[in-house]
């Protein structure tokens, strides 16, 4: 008879507006986080006595979270954290590659002056080593949606920030070996400075290279580190 563990590093939620999305993003925090490891299991039970809510907000936040892949929910109160998959990592990136860079094409000539500058100083953030991890990834989210944001459809983003929730963990897993060397911090700063370089000279060929070159190296690490 198999056994749940504790919900390590789930922290209890607030109350407020949506209870469902609060506990949505503090069990997404804690999986990208690594405190709820691939391959977990976790009950319902558990999960909503550590967040202090109900069932129902709970239930609601693992549908979301299966539908990123970041959960697979049980039949009967259990879920687990979504495994680790080369498989499941090649597809994110591939579905990425089909979307980012036509739509990036287009952004590139819509994105206006002021806020390539702003998103300039967003890029150079990512060098501070001393920056809280988990600002410094939702910063980067942020990021790339403005990127895209000109010329991407409510459908686009929708289904952007599932993918991009889905290789997160992914990301930050490859990274986190790498965030002790300070190099890496001034290495990420430049490559996001890069792409916006290509965007500042409103280059649709460019700006689709930059975009492809960035998803093929970001992929590679993530391989690399699951291995």
């Amino acid at each position: 008879m198999s056994t749940t563990s504790e919900p390590r590093g789930v922290r209890p939620v607030e109350r407020g507006a949506s209870v469902a999305d609060m506990v949505t993003d503090e069990i997404r925090r804690s999986i990208l986080s690594g405190d709820l490891r691939p391959g977990e299991e976790f009950s319902l039970r558990k999960l909503a006595e550590r967040l202090d809510v109900s069932f129902i907000p709970v239930r609601e936040a693992l549908r979301r979270l299966e539908g990123q892949g970041l959960v697979i929910v049980g039949k009967g109160r259990s879920s687990y954290v979504a495994p680790l998959s080369h498989d499941d990592l090649h597809g994110i990136y591939r579905l990425r590659r089909q979307l980012e860079p036509e739509i990036a094409e287009r952004a590139c000539l819509e994105i206006s002056p002021d806020e390539v500058d702003r998103l300039a100083e967003v890029a150079h953030s990512f060098a501070d080593a001393d920056a809280n991890i988990d600002d410094v990834y939702e910063a980067h989210h942020d990021f790339h949606r403005a990127l895209l944001a000109p010329a991407a459809t409510a459908w686009d983003l929708a289904t952007l920030e599932n993918l991009w929730r889905a290789a997160e963990r992914y990301i930050r897993l490859a990274f986190s070996a790498r965030d002790e060397n300070p190099l890496e911090h001034t290495h990420r700063a430049q490559a996001h400075s890069e792409l916006l370089d290509a965007y500042r000279a409103q280059d649709p060929d460019r700006v689709r290279a930059a975009t492809l070159t960035h998803l093929d190296e970001n992929e590679s690490i993530a391989h690399g580190a699951i291995r």
